[in-house]
Parts: structure tokens; sequence; C-alpha cells
């Protein structure tokens, strides 16, 4: 039997980024689903969330982040633009987000297709890995979303079609990721159990095992 999991997931979170390579062995490895849901960073889902939080929480996470990318051997760089247009001096953040709408609707839109997973993975390695300068201009998202099956174009316009669907989309996804029991992301949910961080796949894993999960037939 399959077993299934929600990923509450970020764009702008680099440890959302750095769960990818991790969730995607554990669906290549076992018998298991992952539906990856998009929200929304907290700079936008909760107003003043950085102006309230300790100055050092930021600067931490740059610290750990690519610590972590450095002890796992993933390649990493914090995406150039930032997708929230914020002043990181005095941590305003702007009204206009074009780049993180635009990311998370899409992801939304993958969502509804039922296969977010491999188009947010595909995407979020040209912000991330660093091999790309400006993940935003060129064709560099158009070329990842293809080369993961999909028409970014085709995305694009139905999303300006109808963007209250996939805001739509987005909001349940942030209603059920608080109803999860955490806010934080990447949150992985298996049977309304919340496990928050990249770090807790294997612990996840575990759990599952103990409610039937099992390897894949080589």
């Amino acid at each position: 039997m399959t077993l299934s999991v929600d990923l509450f997931f970020s764009f702008r979170s680099p440890y959302s980024y750095l769960a990818l390579p991790k969730t995607l062995k554990l669906v290549a490895e076992y018998d298991a689903s992952v539906n990856l849901r998009p929200v929304y960073p907290l700079a936008v889902r909760v107003p003043g969330f950085f102006k309230r939080a300790d100055p050092k929480f930021a600067r931490y996470v740059v610290l750990d982040s690519s610590r972590v990318a450095k002890f796992e051997n993933t390649p990493f760089r914090f995406p150039r633009p930032d997708p929230i247009v914020q002043d990181m001096a005095t941590l305003d953040v702007a009204e206009r987000q074009p780049y993180i709408h635009r990311l998370t609707r899409l992801g939304a839109a993958a969502q509804a297709e039922g296969h977010s997973l491999r188009f947010v993975d595909a995407i979020s390695r040209v912000l991330w890995d660093g091999t790309v300068k400006g993940w935003n201009e060129g064709d560099h998202l158009t070329r990842a979303a293809a080369a993961a099956g999909f028409d970014l174009a085709a995305m694009d316009e139905s999303i300006a079609a109808d963007p209250d669907r996939y805001e739509a989309i987005i909001a349940g996804n942030e209603k059920d990721h608080a109803a999860s029991g955490h806010w934080g992301v990447p949150t992985f949910v298996f049977e309304n159990e919340p496990f928050f961080g990249q770090d807790r796949i294997e612990l996840l894993i575990w759990r599952m095992q103990s409610k039937g999960l099992t390897r894949r037939a080589a």
C-alpha cells in the first residue's frame, strides 16, 4: 500500500530546497507519494514577522543552511534576486511581490496537475544551485520546466486567466499547514503528525515504517 505524505514548501526557504534531494530519494526507494503543497514564505504569510524576530534569526539561517548544504554536498547559493522583495537592512517587505507570487502560483498549478514535487524540484534548482545568474531572466525557468515535462508559458497563461483559482489552492495549503501543528517550512505531515525540517526526514521514514511503509521492488 502506497503511503502518502504532504510537504508544505516555500520557494524562499533554503531548508525547503535542501529537503528536496532526500524527499526524492524517499519516493524513489519507498512505496510512498509526496504531495508537495506550496505556501507563501513567512515574510508574506505573516506580515511583520522579520520585524518581530530576533535579528540573529536571519543571520543564523544563512550560516546554517550554507553549512548543511556543504555537509550534504548539495549545490547551493542564495537566489539572485531574492524571491522576496525585501530591504534586508530595515527588514521592510515590499507590498508588490512579483517573484514569489508567480513562483508559488506555478507550484500550485503543478499541484493541481498532481506533479508538484517534480516541478518544484526543477524550478528550485534554478533558484538555489548557483549555476545561473538572474534566475528570473532569459529562459532559465522555461528550460528547467520543459526538462521536467512542463510548458511554463501555458502555466503562466492559465494563472493569468484565473489567478483566484491558484490563490485558493495556496490558501487551502496554508490553512492545512497551520492545522498540522507547525508554521515553518519544510513541514512534512503524515497521518496528521507534523515533521518540521529537512533534518526530520529519517524520523518521518521511521514513523511511516511503523505504519507499513515498504521499500520498492528492485
